[in-house]
C-alpha cells in the first residue's frame, strides 16, 4: 500500500502542479457520476412510483387543468432525474483544457531551461517535457471516461423519462 501511494505521488509530481487540479476535478466529476448512478439504481424508482400513484389516484384525467399537473409532475421528474448532469459535463469539458494548460506551463519550463543552459541539458529539459505531457494524457483519459458515462447517464435519464411519459398516458 505504501508503494502504490509513493508511485501516486511520484507522478503528480512528475506532472506538475496543473495534475493536482485535473485530479480534483477527475475527483469531483466520478463523485458525482457515482452519485447519478446510485441515484438511478435506488431514488428513481421510488419517485416514478409516487408520481405514477398520484396520477392513478387522480379521479379526473381529461382537463387542461390534470394536463398541466401531468406536465407539472413529468418535468418535477426530469429536473430531478437530470440533477448534476450539466455540472459532470461541464467538469468533463473541464478536463482537456486543464491538460492543455498543463503542456503549455510544462513547455514554458522547457523554454526557460534552454534560455537559462542552452539545449545541451537534456535532464533539465525532460523535467518540463513531463509537465507537459503528463497533464495533457489525465485531462483526456479523465475526459474520455466522463463522455463515456455522460452518454450512458443521458440515455437513462432519456428512457426513464419516456417511460414515466408513458405509464402517465394523456388519457385523452
Amino acid at each position: 500500500m505504501g508503494d502504490i501511494i509513493i508511485a501516486v505521488r511520484d507522478f503528480l509530481e512528475m506532472g506538475g502542479q496543473v495534475l493536482n487540479i485535473i485530479a480534483i476535478v477527475i475527483f469531483l466529476m466520478w463523485m458525482l457520476i457515482l452519485e447519478r448512478l446510485a441515484y438511478f439504481q435506488t431514488e428513481v424508482k421510488t419517485l416514478k412510483l409516487s408520481i405514477q400513484s398520484l396520477w392513478k389516484n387522480r379521479k379526473e384525467k381529461k382537463s387542461w387543468e390534470s394536463d398541466a399537473i401531468r406536465e407539472q409532475m413529468i418535468s418535477e421528474f426530469n429536473m430531478s432525474a437530470n440533477q448534476y448532469l450539466p455540472i459532470i459535463k461541464t467538469l468533463v469539458a473541464l478536463c482537456p483544457l486543464l491538460g492543455l494548460m498543463g503542456t503549455v506551463t510544462g513547455m514554458i519550463e522547457v523554454f526557460d531551461v534552454m534560455a537559462v543552459s542552452g539545449s545541451g541539458n537534456a535532464r533539465s529539459m525532460a523535467s518540463g517535457v513531463s509537465k507537459a505531457t503528463i497533464p495533457t494524457m489525465a485531462g483526456m483519459v479523465g475526459a474520455l471516461s466522463g463522455v463515456f458515462l455522460v452518454t450512458i447517464l443521458n440515455q437513462k435519464v432519456t428512457s426513464e423519462i419516456e417511460d414515466l411519459e408513458e405509464s402517465l398516458g394523456s388519457d385523452h
